[in-house]
């Protein structure tokens, strides 16, 4: 009688941001909820709504905090604005972590941002008697250093807070082996490897649900940024049984063979994603495909685009980027985009619904991630959700990123924006039927989809912390 009305044990997950961009803590929740049977309280900023299995699981429960912004002193002081903003966000925090929600067992924080976030948890940690995971993505002192450098006093300082509570947590997890490294022998932080991994929520798409997803999306993919071009001139049909990519007849699906090869990206617009790369790649492509055609400047565009949407086929086809995201320098990259005249390259951004962005990376042709990663020791999830989906990826190297990207095998690495334009020449010549290197990518891609979830990962790999620390509290 006494073990069935025990308490149930709870969680506190804790994002100092946007819960519905921090898809790892989404999925540390779920897990917590599902796997290990514990009440979930998330304590995050609102912004983006997470993906529906959080929103519409019992055992989950989200407590939106108001976001901090003194824009007005921060035009006066910038360091002054710092200092005032930690010092509200920290008062919050423990006013949410001490009061708002009930007494957990455990608090799991999201690493960075670190300051104030790590010292507010460890406070509420002491007093409310609950031990302290801390999920590191990356550090928070580097990114801090892209706008300031690694020398400025302000990094120097932050270097110190992230370490001096870092070393307080009860348990860590951390996203690579390099990573789980540098926190041995320089922090002395002993953490565990939980590698990112898809939910089963993100896999290939079946040919009804690209439909679906490209009749949604008809006039956002239809609609031109900035000049007409090889994508607008389609027409979004009323009756939904056409797409710029599918044709529905009698009930069946069918990928129409003069369709736009999809390339899909997703960024946070932030400086450690170089987007001008991508840019000056599309640009090339575009060159390169009309100089190994033999075409002119005089050409018609109007008249190839005229030709291409009645079947005509060339052996190099449209490309449609779609990037999604959210982020500071993004109407900076729309402004460009704007401006660009292009023959055979279309771009759009977008912001997707959380159940949408799978779907989207279900149906593309190719991934692209521009993430480098301000430590060197982080990997991008966006990678690891697209290759849930079987989608391959080219990716910008950097030091650690094979420990996800294998070369030749599942994606391609680049470092400048000619290698870019180089390898979508090469894996779209052919397109969609003689493609044979992207469709060995893709057979790649769809084996990493299936050698691993991330309800696999965690329950091998964090159940045990997690257990560990709930016990302590017994």
């Amino acid at each position: 009688m006494a073990e069935a009305t025990e308490r149930r044990k709870r969680a506190a997950v804790v994002v100092l941001g946007d819960i519905g961009r921090s898809p790892r803590m989404q999925y540390h929740s779920l897990s917590l909820a599902n796997q290990a049977s514990m009440e979930v309280d998330i304590v995050a900023n609102g912004g983006s709504d997470p993906h529906l299995s959080l929103r519409e699981n019992p055992s989950i429960h989200i407590h939106e905090m108001k976001t901090v912004q003194l824009t007005g002193i921060s035009k006066i002081s910038g360091a002054l604005a710092l200092l005032l903003k930690a010092a509200v966000q920290f008062i919050l925090l423990v006013w949410f972590l001490c009061f708002k929600i009930p007494r957990p067992d455990v608090f799991v924080v999201q690493n960075p941002p670190s300051v104030p976030t790590l010292a507010a948890v460890k406070l509420a940690s002491w007093l409310r008697g609950a031990k302290f995971i801390v999920d590191w993505h990356n550090f928070g002192y580097t990114l801090l250093g892209l706008s300031h450098g690694r020398s400025h006093i302000i990094v120097k300082i932050y270097f110190w807070f992230e370490k001096h509570f870092g070393q307080m947590a009860d348990g860590a997890f951390c996203v690579t082996k390099a990573m789980q490294h540098e926190l041995a022998q320089n922090w002395g932080i002993r953490a565990t490897v939980l590698y990112d991994q898809s939910p089963d929520f993100f896999h290939p798409a079946s040919l009804m649900e690209k439909h679906g997803l490209f009749s949604r999306l008809g006039n956002s993919i239809c609609s031109a940024m900035g000049n007409a071009d090889c994508i607008s001139v389609e027409e979004v049909v009323e009756d939904m049984n056409t797409t710029v990519f599918t044709s529905k007849i009698d009930g069946e699906v069918y990928l129409k063979p003069n369709r736009p090869a999809l390339v899909v990206s997703s960024t946070s617009w932030t400086p450690d994603e170089d987007f001008s790369i991508l840019l000056e790649a599309a640009l090339m492509y575009d060159r390169r495909v009309a100089a190994a055609l033999g075409e002119d400047d005089s050409m018609d565009e109007g008249q190839l685009w005229i030709d291409i949407k009645n079947g005509k086929q060339f052996v190099y086809p449209r490309l449609l980027f779609i990037i999604t995201g959210k982020g500071p320098d993004r109407k900076k990259y729309e402004d460009q985009i704007k401006r660009l005249k292009l023959r055979r390259v279309a771009l759009r951004t977008m912001w997707l619904a959380s159940e949408d962005y799978p779907l989207l990376l279900g149906s593309a042709d190719l991934g692209v991630s521009l993430h480098t990663s301000s430590s060197g020791l982080d990997l991008p999830m966006k990678v690891v959700d697209m290759f849930g989906c079987g989608l391959p990826v080219c990716a910008a190297s950097f030091s650690c990123i094979e420990e996800l990207v294998k070369v030749n095998k599942n994606g391609l690495l680049f470092s400048t924006s000619s290698e870019l334009a180089d390898e979508l020449m090469m894996l779209f010549k052919g397109f969609p039927e003689e493609c044979n290197a992207l469709k060995s990518l893709k057979e790649g891609a769809m084996k990493s989809a299936s050698s691993s979830k991330w309800s696999t990962e965690w329950e091998t790999n964090a159940l045990p912390l997690v257990n560990q620390a709930s016990h302590w509290m017994r």
